[in-house]
Protein backbone atom coordinates (compact mmCIF):
# COMPACT_ATOMS: atom_id res chain seq x y z
CA UNK A 1 0.00 0.00 0.00
CA UNK A 2 1.72 3.59 -0.64
CA UNK A 3 2.50 6.09 1.82
CA UNK A 4 0.67 9.12 2.44
CA UNK A 5 2.10 12.25 0.80
CA UNK A 6 3.31 15.05 1.87
CA UNK A 7 0.74 17.42 2.54
CA UNK A 8 2.13 20.15 -0.31
CA UNK A 9 2.11 17.60 -2.84
CA UNK A 10 -1.55 16.78 -2.18
CA UNK A 11 -4.28 17.03 -5.36
CA UNK A 12 -7.39 18.93 -4.29
CA UNK A 13 -8.69 15.59 -5.51
CA UNK A 14 -7.64 14.41 -1.77
CA UNK A 15 -11.06 14.24 0.64
CA UNK A 16 -8.86 15.90 3.57
CA UNK A 17 -7.43 19.12 1.37
CA UNK A 18 -11.09 19.13 -0.48
CA UNK A 19 -12.99 19.62 2.67
CA UNK A 20 -10.17 22.01 4.17
CA UNK A 21 -9.69 23.80 1.04
CA UNK A 22 -13.77 24.64 0.87
CA UNK A 23 -14.00 25.75 3.85
CA UNK A 24 -12.83 29.16 2.46
CA UNK A 25 -16.26 31.08 0.98
CA UNK A 26 -14.27 32.19 -2.31
CA UNK A 27 -13.14 28.86 -2.70
CA UNK A 28 -16.56 27.63 -2.60
CA UNK A 29 -17.58 30.27 -4.30
CA UNK A 30 -15.12 29.91 -7.65
CA UNK A 31 -16.06 26.37 -7.60
CA UNK A 32 -20.01 26.46 -7.41
CA UNK A 33 -19.37 28.95 -10.48
CA UNK A 34 -17.81 27.21 -12.16
CA UNK A 35 -19.52 24.08 -12.05
CA UNK A 36 -22.91 25.84 -12.75
CA UNK A 37 -21.63 28.31 -15.62
CA UNK A 38 -22.84 31.29 -13.69
CA UNK A 39 -22.68 33.90 -10.80
CA UNK A 40 -23.37 32.76 -7.49
CA UNK A 41 -22.21 35.84 -5.54
CA UNK A 42 -21.11 35.65 -1.69
CA UNK A 43 -21.54 31.98 0.28
CA UNK A 44 -21.51 30.85 3.44
CA UNK A 45 -20.11 27.41 4.03
CA UNK A 46 -20.57 24.50 6.54
CA UNK A 47 -18.02 22.15 6.05
CA UNK A 48 -19.08 18.13 7.39
CA UNK A 49 -22.27 19.40 7.57
CA UNK A 50 -24.72 16.59 9.40
CA UNK A 51 -28.38 16.63 9.62
CA UNK A 52 -30.17 14.40 12.09
CA UNK A 53 -33.87 14.00 12.85
CA UNK A 54 -34.19 10.91 15.14
CA UNK A 55 -31.85 8.33 16.30
CA UNK A 56 -34.44 5.88 14.04
CA UNK A 57 -33.65 7.73 10.88
CA UNK A 58 -30.02 7.11 9.11
CA UNK A 59 -27.94 10.45 9.19
CA UNK A 60 -26.68 12.49 6.71
CA UNK A 61 -22.78 14.02 6.30
CA UNK A 62 -22.55 16.77 3.85
CA UNK A 63 -18.75 16.71 2.69
CA UNK A 64 -19.59 20.96 1.95
CA UNK A 65 -23.37 22.55 2.79
CA UNK A 66 -23.19 26.18 1.40
CA UNK A 67 -25.95 28.76 0.60
CA UNK A 68 -25.96 32.06 -1.26
CA UNK A 69 -27.42 34.86 -0.37
CA UNK A 70 -30.79 34.19 -2.27
CA UNK A 71 -31.23 31.03 0.05
CA UNK A 72 -29.94 28.66 -2.89
CA UNK A 73 -28.74 25.38 -0.84
CA UNK A 74 -25.69 23.33 -2.27
CA UNK A 75 -24.21 19.84 -1.19
CA UNK A 76 -20.75 19.35 -2.67
CA UNK A 77 -19.26 16.07 -2.43
CA UNK A 78 -15.36 14.67 -3.87
CA UNK A 79 -16.19 10.89 -4.55
CA UNK A 80 -12.84 9.16 -5.34
CA UNK A 81 -14.08 5.50 -5.17
CA UNK A 82 -17.19 4.10 -7.09
CA UNK A 83 -19.33 2.52 -4.43
CA UNK A 84 -21.99 2.28 -6.95
CA UNK A 85 -24.09 3.92 -4.39
CA UNK A 86 -24.56 7.70 -6.24
CA UNK A 87 -28.06 7.75 -7.68
CA UNK A 88 -29.80 6.89 -4.52
CA UNK A 89 -27.43 8.27 -2.17
CA UNK A 90 -28.11 12.01 -4.01
CA UNK A 91 -31.59 11.04 -3.65
CA UNK A 92 -31.58 10.68 0.10
CA UNK A 93 -29.22 13.41 0.48
CA UNK A 94 -31.22 15.70 -1.58
CA UNK A 95 -34.54 14.68 0.39
CA UNK A 96 -32.73 15.35 3.84
CA UNK A 97 -31.75 18.60 2.56
CA UNK A 98 -35.32 19.96 2.05
CA UNK A 99 -36.66 18.82 5.33
CA UNK A 100 -34.64 20.76 6.43
CA UNK A 101 -35.16 24.04 4.80
CA UNK A 102 -38.87 24.74 5.83
CA UNK A 103 -40.73 25.03 9.21
CA UNK A 104 -43.50 23.95 10.67
CA UNK A 105 -46.66 25.48 8.39
CA UNK A 106 -44.43 26.80 6.45
CA UNK A 107 -45.89 26.77 2.39
CA UNK A 108 -44.10 24.56 0.57
CA UNK A 109 -43.98 27.11 -2.17
CA UNK A 110 -41.32 28.65 0.34
CA UNK A 111 -38.79 25.58 -0.75
CA UNK A 112 -35.78 26.84 -2.26
CA UNK A 113 -33.83 25.24 -5.05
CA UNK A 114 -31.08 22.89 -4.26
CA UNK A 115 -28.15 21.37 -6.13
CA UNK A 116 -26.08 17.84 -5.05
CA UNK A 117 -23.26 18.10 -6.41
CA UNK A 118 -20.63 15.23 -6.80
CA UNK A 119 -17.23 15.70 -8.19
CA UNK A 120 -15.99 12.13 -9.55
CA UNK A 121 -12.46 10.67 -9.97
CA UNK A 122 -14.29 8.38 -12.20
CA UNK A 123 -17.10 7.73 -14.74
CA UNK A 124 -19.97 7.49 -13.14
CA UNK A 125 -22.29 6.29 -15.58
CA UNK A 126 -20.00 5.62 -18.32
CA UNK A 127 -20.80 8.06 -21.31
CA UNK A 128 -17.62 9.76 -20.58
CA UNK A 129 -19.34 13.13 -20.56
CA UNK A 130 -17.52 15.56 -18.15
CA UNK A 131 -21.23 16.40 -16.81
CA UNK A 132 -24.52 14.33 -16.07
CA UNK A 133 -27.28 16.92 -15.09
CA UNK A 134 -30.65 15.22 -13.63
CA UNK A 135 -33.77 16.95 -13.11
CA UNK A 136 -37.58 15.60 -12.88
CA UNK A 137 -39.13 15.78 -16.32
CA UNK A 138 -42.28 14.06 -17.01
CA UNK A 139 -41.92 10.71 -19.07
CA UNK A 140 -44.75 11.68 -21.61
CA UNK A 141 -44.05 15.25 -22.64
CA UNK A 142 -40.64 16.07 -21.75
CA UNK A 143 -41.49 19.07 -19.54
CA UNK A 144 -39.66 19.43 -16.71
CA UNK A 145 -41.26 19.51 -13.33
CA UNK A 146 -39.29 22.90 -12.20
CA UNK A 147 -39.60 22.17 -8.34
CA UNK A 148 -35.61 23.18 -8.05
CA UNK A 149 -33.68 19.69 -7.67
CA UNK A 150 -31.15 19.46 -9.40
CA UNK A 151 -28.57 16.43 -9.02
CA UNK A 152 -24.98 16.93 -11.11
CA UNK A 153 -22.27 14.62 -10.91
CA UNK A 154 -19.15 15.50 -12.58
CA UNK A 155 -16.32 13.59 -14.60
CA UNK A 156 -12.80 13.99 -14.16
CA UNK A 157 -12.42 11.52 -16.76
CA UNK A 158 -14.88 13.01 -19.46
CA UNK A 159 -14.10 12.90 -23.22
CA UNK A 160 -16.72 15.66 -24.67
CA UNK A 161 -14.85 18.75 -23.95
CA UNK A 162 -16.27 20.41 -27.11
CA UNK A 163 -19.40 20.24 -25.10
CA UNK A 164 -18.84 21.85 -21.58
CA UNK A 165 -17.45 25.18 -20.93
CA UNK A 166 -13.31 25.62 -20.69
CA UNK A 167 -13.10 26.03 -17.14
CA UNK A 168 -15.29 23.48 -16.48
CA UNK A 169 -13.05 21.15 -18.02
CA UNK A 170 -10.03 22.97 -16.72
CA UNK A 171 -11.25 22.45 -12.80
CA UNK A 172 -11.75 18.86 -13.73
CA UNK A 173 -8.25 18.63 -14.77
CA UNK A 174 -7.07 20.72 -11.46
CA UNK A 175 -9.24 18.12 -9.44
CA UNK A 176 -6.17 15.83 -10.14
CA UNK A 177 -3.44 17.86 -11.24
CA UNK A 178 -3.21 20.68 -8.31
CA UNK A 179 0.53 21.89 -9.60
CA UNK A 180 1.78 25.15 -10.82
CA UNK A 181 2.44 23.36 -14.32
CA UNK A 182 -1.23 23.02 -14.84
CA UNK A 183 -2.09 26.14 -14.02
CA UNK A 184 0.63 27.54 -16.05
CA UNK A 185 -1.32 25.99 -19.13
CA UNK A 186 -3.83 27.10 -19.08
CA UNK A 187 -5.19 31.15 -19.45
CA UNK A 188 -8.19 30.70 -16.57
CA UNK A 189 -8.54 33.28 -14.46
CA UNK A 190 -10.57 32.04 -11.92
CA UNK A 191 -8.39 28.71 -11.74
CA UNK A 192 -5.74 30.93 -11.07
CA UNK A 193 -7.13 32.37 -8.23
CA UNK A 194 -8.27 28.73 -6.67
CA UNK A 195 -4.53 27.52 -6.97
CA UNK A 196 -3.63 30.93 -5.21
CA UNK A 197 -6.06 29.61 -2.31
CA UNK A 198 -5.08 26.20 -2.40
CA UNK A 199 -1.09 27.24 -2.84
CA UNK A 200 -1.53 29.38 0.73
CA UNK A 201 -3.64 26.13 2.31
CA UNK A 202 -0.20 23.62 1.71
CA UNK A 203 1.44 26.80 3.30
CA UNK A 204 -0.44 26.54 6.20
CA UNK A 205 2.09 24.98 9.42
CA UNK A 206 -1.20 24.05 11.12
CA UNK A 207 -3.01 22.13 8.11
CA UNK A 208 0.26 20.53 7.29
CA UNK A 209 0.43 19.02 10.76
CA UNK A 210 -2.72 17.93 11.67
CA UNK A 211 -2.48 15.92 8.25
CA UNK A 212 0.73 14.31 9.34
CA UNK A 213 -1.35 13.21 12.23
CA UNK A 214 -3.78 11.72 10.10
CA UNK A 215 -1.19 9.90 8.02
CA UNK A 216 0.49 7.99 10.73
CA UNK A 217 -3.18 6.50 11.21
CA UNK A 218 -4.01 5.91 7.70
CA UNK A 219 -0.52 4.52 6.08
CA UNK A 220 -1.22 0.47 4.81
CA UNK A 221 -5.24 1.39 4.87
CA UNK A 222 -7.74 1.35 1.86
CA UNK A 223 -9.08 4.41 0.36
CA UNK A 224 -12.26 4.52 2.15
CA UNK A 225 -10.85 3.82 5.42
CA UNK A 226 -8.23 6.70 4.93
CA UNK A 227 -11.01 9.12 3.88
CA UNK A 228 -12.75 8.32 6.64
CA UNK A 229 -9.86 9.06 8.98
CA UNK A 230 -9.16 12.25 7.46
CA UNK A 231 -13.18 13.60 7.85
CA UNK A 232 -12.88 12.79 11.57
CA UNK A 233 -9.48 14.43 11.91
CA UNK A 234 -11.11 17.70 10.68
CA UNK A 235 -14.09 16.98 12.25
CA UNK A 236 -12.57 16.71 16.21
CA UNK A 237 -10.20 19.68 15.33
CA UNK A 238 -12.86 21.93 14.30
CA UNK A 239 -14.80 21.00 17.72
CA UNK A 240 -11.47 21.73 19.37
CA UNK A 241 -10.86 17.50 20.68
CA UNK A 242 -7.84 16.73 18.39
CA UNK A 243 -5.99 15.79 21.52
CA UNK A 244 -8.58 13.14 21.87
CA UNK A 245 -8.33 11.89 18.44
CA UNK A 246 -4.65 11.52 18.96
CA UNK A 247 -5.16 9.31 22.21
CA UNK A 248 -7.95 7.21 20.12
CA UNK A 249 -5.14 6.42 17.38
CA UNK A 250 -3.97 3.71 19.56
CA UNK A 251 -7.53 2.24 20.19
CA UNK A 252 -9.05 0.93 17.44
CA UNK A 253 -12.16 0.25 19.32
CA UNK A 254 -12.50 3.90 20.10
CA UNK A 255 -11.92 4.75 16.59
CA UNK A 256 -15.01 3.02 15.84
CA UNK A 257 -17.37 4.48 18.64
CA UNK A 258 -15.80 7.88 17.25
CA UNK A 259 -17.15 7.09 13.78
CA UNK A 260 -20.33 6.52 14.83
CA UNK A 261 -20.83 9.72 17.21
CA UNK A 262 -19.76 11.89 13.98
CA UNK A 263 -21.68 9.73 11.48
CA UNK A 264 -18.84 8.61 9.42
CA UNK A 265 -20.23 4.76 9.27
CA UNK A 266 -19.61 2.76 5.78
CA UNK A 267 -22.33 3.30 3.19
Amino acid sequence: MAKTKNFKDLNLSNAFLFAVAMQDEETCRIVLETVLDKEIGKVKVNVEHTILYSSDIRSVRLDVYARDAVEVDYDIEMQNEDEKNLPKRSRYYQAQMDIARLKPNEIYRNLQPNYVIFLCTFDPFGHQLYRYTYEMCCKETGEPLEDGAYRIFLNTKGKNTGDVPTQLVNLLGYLEHSTDDYVEEHSDVSLQRLHEKVTELKHDREWEGRYMTVGELIDDKGQQEREKIGKLCLLMKNDGRLDEFVEAAAKPELFEELFTEYGLESD
